[in-house]
């Protein structure tokens, strides 16, 4: 598959390049805030701009600061943006005009040796004219005037990419992974899908280790990373690939119980995380093995089983672990009473920051999307509904014994099956535990989530009311 053309868009903090990098994708998916440095990790999309196929990537905004701090950490991964890109749109705020943090970058720019395009963003109206005037003095070319916020010469833009990257082949516009995919029902059809990467979530409680896993399974610092709290504020996703196959790989923001989630920019962080589990195949819960399973782990835990998403647990500093034999246990136990129903939960011990145990990872995750795909023949299934009926037989219910007759499975992703019986939609939860805990047992489903739906049949000789 050929290498697309990387553009990056780079500049100070909030000058619009989210925005920008939204408009040109043609969907919100970077977060987009008044507050200045919302943007820390590079964002990345896909666009099809004049018929070319680009890949576009956000940057967080540069700013001076030292190595060792957050924002000189953020800078360090702009740059390195820059430095492989095709084509750079240096972005300025048209409404400031060119402030020295704008000269600074710009010479800096120039010095890099990249192709650029000069955009004064914010340029909606005639008030903006002078200030874009004044961007000549970048040395950087002549400054193309738009608003990404209202689409005001952004088809100009387009075509300006377009030209100045080299030729490719026309493509289709690429659909967003939510077009990709099918509402979820029982036809057993749905489970034809076209091949593509295995979508896969880190998901966790904020300072788990979830951006350091992903630079572990990279080889590389692709995310911001350190002791400070909460880092990630959006959802990145990156390529990735095993020996099995190409992986499409999200770090998402750490999840807090939403009663200590008090400012708007989290709460966009927080739907971000949650749409980006629900757009995954599997899901890797990261928890701080030093600290045990949080209550707020475990709610986690029950929204991936909700969405019905194969999940692997992973314990991340175990290399701090004092007792492991304990620690371990301890887990064990807290998921076996607390998440009964995703018994058998594959579990993952690693340090993310000595990369020790970090390969166990993705083939425990390829196993789990295994399970979740895993189909049943009707007659295996069958024949064990009925051992399963003669080892226990369902309760009575207003005094009368329920009729089961058969099962079938409507689809995987997850395993969903059918139970057909006589008023087979009065059958007690217990009963239903105990089934789905039999098909999990006998048909080697571990961990991830079974359904369940029961559909009655109607007696042909129950009287009826006129």
């Amino acid at each position: 598959m050929d290498q697309l053309p990387l553009v990056v868009i780079a500049g100070r903090p909030n000058v619009g390049k989210s925005t920008l990098f939204n408009r040109l994708v043609g969907r919100r998916q970077a977060i987009v805030s008044d507050m200045p440095g919302v943007t820390r990790d590079r964002k990345e999309g896909e666009a099809l701009l004049r018929g070319k196929r680009v890949r576009l990537i956000d940057t967080a905004g540069l700013e001076e600061a030292a190595p060792d701090t957050l924002y000189g950490r953020m800078r360090a991964s702009s740059e390195s943006a820059v430095s492989q890109a095709d084509l750079v749109l240096f972005c300025i705020d048209a409404r400031a005009g060119v402030t020295p943090a704008d000269k600074h970058f710009a010479a800096w720019l120039r010095r890099q040796n990249k192709p650029v395009l000069l955009l004064a963003n914010k340029a909606e109206g005639a008030a903006a004219t002078s200030e874009v005037l004044e961007a000549y003095s970048l040395g950087l070319g002549t400054p193309m005037a738009l608003s990404a916020e209202h689409g005001e010469g952004i088809a100009h833009l387009m075509g300006e990419i377009a030209d100045r990257l080299p030729d490719t082949k026309r493509e289709k516009a690429p659909r967003s992974d939510r077009n990709a995919r099918r509402d979820e029902g029982d036809d057993p059809e749905e489970d034809i899908r076209p091949a593509g990467p295995l979508r896969l979530a880190i998901v966790g409680r904020p300072n788990a280790g979830k951006s350091t896993l992903l630079n572990a399974l990279l080889g590389e610092e692709r995310m911001i990373t350190g002791p400070e709290p909460g880092l990630t504020r959006d959802s990145i996703a990156v390529a990735l690939h095993d020996e099995v196959g190409p992986i499409q790989l999200v770090d998402t923001a750490g999840l807090r119980r939403k009663a200590r989630i008090e400012q708007d920019l989290e709460r966009m962080s927080v739907s971000a995380s949650i749409e980006a589990l629900k757009m995954a195949e599997v899901v890797v819960l990261t928890l701080d093995a030093t600290l045990g399973v949080h209550e707020q782990d475990l709610q986690i835990a029950r929204l991936i089983e909700r969405e019905g998403r194969a999940c692997v647990l992973a314990l991340n500093k175990w290399d701090a672990v004092e007792d492991r034999a304990a620690t371990r246990q301890a887990i064990a136990d807290r998921i076996e009473t607390s998440l009964a129903q995703m018994r058998g939960i594959p579990v993952v011990t690693f340090s993310a920051l000595t990369g020790a145990g970090v390969q166990k990872l993705l083939p425990a995750v390829r196993r789990a999307h295994e399970v979740w795909n895993s189909r049943v023949t009707t007659g295996e299934l069958n024949r064990w509904f009925e051992a399963a009926l003669e080892r226990h037989q369902p309760p009575l219910v207003d005094g009368r014994r329920l009729k089961l007759r058969y099962m079938t499975q409507a689809k995987s992703r997850p395993p969903t099956f059918i139970l057909f019986g006589t008023r087979a939609e009065l059958l007690p939860d217990s009963y239903k535990r105990y089934l789905v805990n039999g098909l999990r047992e006998t048909f080697h489903l571990p961990g991830t989530p079974i359904r369940l739906q029961l559909r009655g049949t109607k007696n042909p000789y129950a009287e009826t009311r006129s």
